[in-house]
């Protein structure tokens, strides 16, 4: 099997996390690599994909190798695979744009960014010239600007986007419609963990609405000390919303980043409350406590999304992958149930449920996803 060819925009804990789960199950038996949804996608494990391009802005970076700048400042993730293979691949200079936000410059260098003085790279050239098949972005969180900029450059060479950031390219009509229309595969937005707090929340409120429990007020707070911490400014309220059939008032619900503890490095703490009416108007209140190292929680998401795009490209589909982007991606351009989304992604990887099909029929109704047969039982 070919290798996928992948460039990373963005060498921080995510990417550093990914590299190292690559290689973690390259050494590691099938019978005994546990943490993953597939090990074998469609004939690509995860071993298969191969970092052919990478982008920073950070001088302990910029001009490094690969496989050394996975572990460079202000990078504080857990340590899975210590001795990366060398790639080949030297990091490029990338386009600084919004990549920074400027409080950071009041941290220790070990906890923020320092940007290299040289000048960017030509994006588009490095993309035609390492032969990359998708663009993996993990750019810091509300760097707008310069996700748009990888965004468009991609459009421009044919690789597809991967857009693992709450910036909103593959939800946003207008540019999901121009990778459709150039024939670009992209999955999007905003990367899910395998068990993290958004995905646990949203269960739990899917749990609270099924059970007949009426949901009044919820709360999710976060702490953490990674960059993504320091540079956040957006939130995942949208995700919870979505699972309830009446919206809450927002001042009912409240869920994103608390604060920046510099000590908890890439482990995130999040705190969960939900308060709602039971049986006979009787109170329930739920809290829970989730401690996770939040950068590998989304390296297995991530490397499905990379083997589900790399199979949308090798069919010729296009255009936003709706089952994908619902089942991995916190925004997708449609909210699915998680359950009912692993249904359609199984379809999916087998071919009895084409993209064509799929995405039809949800933009001729908003509900038509429930009206789809679930041909494939729900997996996990």
């Amino acid at each position: 099997m070919d290798p996928i060819r992948i460039a990373i925009a963005g060498v921080g804990n995510c990417a550093s996390s990914l590299l190292q789960g690559i290689e973690y199950y390259r050494k590691t038996p099938e019978a005994e690599a546990l943490g993953l949804m597939h090990f074998d996608l469609a004939g690509h494990r995860p071993f298969d994909i191969r970092p052919v391009a990478a982008f920073d802005v950070d001088t302990r970076k910029v001009g490094k190798p690969l496989h050394e700048a996975a572990f460079a400042p202000p990078n504080c993730t857990a340590t899975i695979f210590p001795d990366l293979p060398d790639y080949g691949v030297s990091v490029h200079m990338g386009k600084l744009l919004d990549g920074v936000a400027p409080h950071m410059a009041d941290y220790p260098p070990e906890r923020s960014f320092l940007v290299d003085g040289r000048e960017a790279c030509d994006v588009e050239a490095v993309l035609r010239e390492s032969k990359a098949e998708i663009l993996i972005c993990y750019l810091p969180v509300g760097s707008e600007e310069a996700i748009r900029f990888f965004a468009e450059c991609c459009l421009n060479t044919g690789v597809s986007f991967i857009n693992c950031v709450p910036v909103f390219i593959v939800s946003d009509p207008a540019w999901e419609k121009r990778f459709r229309e150039r024939g670009i595969p992209v999955v999007g937005d905003d990367i899910k963990s395998q068990v993290g707090a958004t995905i646990v929340h949203r269960n739990l409120v899917r749990l609270f609405q099924d059970r007949g429990v009426k949901l009044e007020r919820t709360y999710q707070l976060n702490t953490g000390g990674n960059t993504d911490f320091l540079n956040m400014k957006a939130s995942k309220t949208e995700a919870v919303q979505s699972q309830l059939n009446v919206r809450l008032d927002n001042q009912d619900i409240h869920i994103g980043p608390s604060d920046y503890v510099p000590w908890q490095n890439d482990n995130k703490v999040c705190f969960i409350r939900m308060e709602g009416v039971g049986f006979a108007g009787v109170p329930l209140h739920l809290e829970l406590r989730l401690s996770v190292e939040d950068s590998p929680n989304s390296g297995g998401v991530v490397i499905d999304a990379i083997r589900f795009c790399k199979l949308a490209r090798t069919r010729g589909d296009a255009g936003a992958l709706l089952p994908v982007s619902a089942y991995t991606m916190k925004h997708p351009p449609v909210q699915i149930p998680d359950t009912e989304a692993r249904t359609y992604l199984e379809d999916y990887l087998v071919g009895e449920l084409t993209l064509k099909e799929f995405n039809a029929s949800l933009r001729r109704n908003g509900d038509a996803l429930r009206k789809i047969p679930a041909r494939i039982p729900t997996h996990g």
